[in-house]
């Protein structure tokens, strides 16, 4: 059976999409944008393609000192509200009213989204349900779908539950069938040995280790297909799906830091919008925002 498949390239020329801060430099320990200490949180779930960001970035500034800590989404924002961490890496922005609170003392926040991800969907390989509307989705969140499901999701903090709770049912509690676990894997390892769960985590986390043009996703459980509202058709979360808007369960990656001059954070997330850090979004089957891409259509023959 031939699976037509979408992949991304990068066009040869790359523009810089970020423009660096021209805000007035202050009396803050010596720092450049390549140079120096800071402490940042970055949303758990964006583990696997932020290391890959801190490790180019790390070899290439050997005098810059970045101490990241992985958290939930929650805690990274607890953390810059309270000062511990000059830049935060999330999946949404700020809120109007914590943007307000955060400048109205002259201070300056900056937000950019650098790289679109998604939120998938994983069950047990005996499951039938492998492709969804999205009504069904929001059966599954409120215990009203016809099978039921026990949904275990990476944190109860987590970014994801966030999500689905905003995007699918405002204002509403997560049933009684929800449950937390520790980390991605553990939500891997849950799917694939119970018939009746499915899992909600970060996209990102759900390809194996294998630079294949379109991605390869991990054994042991199924990936299911959404349906698409406008289309009427179903996509997994193939990076170019995402890249194109067709996947419905779609998240930004945010950098956000409050630095009013230009020192390592303003380095970082340069370094994050410009080629190299797009690249490596890329390799991690995401959509970056800040280059052109070309969507190239391939077919494979199982």
């Amino acid at each position: 059976m031939k699976k037509t498949v979408f992949f991304l390239s990068m066009l040869v020329s790359i523009s810089f999409f970020y423009a660096c801060n021209n805000g007035a430099t202050t009396d803050k320990p010596k720092e450049t944008t390549s140079s120096g200490h800071i402490r940042i949180a970055i949303d758990e779930s964006l583990r696997p393609v932020m290391a890959q960001q801190l490790n180019v970035f790390d070899s290439s500034f050997p005098q810059a000192d970045i101490e990241e800590s992985y958290k939930n989404e929650i805690d990274c924002f607890r953390d810059f509200f309270n000062g511990s961490a000059r830049m935060i890496i999330v999946s949404r922005d700020l809120t109007k009213e914590e943007r307000q609170s955060l400048t109205q003392n002259g201070g300056r926040v900056r937000s950019m989204a650098v790289a679109m991800g998604a939120i998938a969907l994983v069950v047990n390989p005996a499951s039938p349900d492998s492709m969804m509307t999205m009504g069904q989705v929001k059966n599954i969140l409120t215990n009203t779908f016809v099978r039921k499901y026990n949904i275990v999701f990476d944190n109860e903090k987590s970014g994801t539950v966030r999500y689905l709770v905003d995007s699918l049912i405002p204002g509403q509690k997560l049933p009684s069938n929800v449950y937390a676990l520790n980390g991605n894997d553990s939500v891997l390892d849950y799917v694939a040995t119970h018939k009746n769960a499915i899992g909600v985590l970060g996209a990102l986390n759900i390809y194996r280790n294998v630079d294949t043009g379109a991605g390869t996703f991990r054994p042991g459980v199924k990936v299911v297909a959404l349906r698409n509202d406008s289309t009427f058709e179903f996509y997994q979360p193939y990076q170019a799906y995402i890249a194109l808007r067709l996947y419905p369960m779609l998240r930004p990656v945010y950098f956000i830091s409050h630095d009013s001059w230009q020192g390592l954070a303003t380095g970082f997330a340069n370094f994050l919008s410009g080629q190299r850090g797009q690249l490596i979004f890329k390799h991690a089957w995401m959509a970056p925002l800040c280059v052109p891409l070309n969507v190239r259509e391939v077919n494979i023959t199982h």
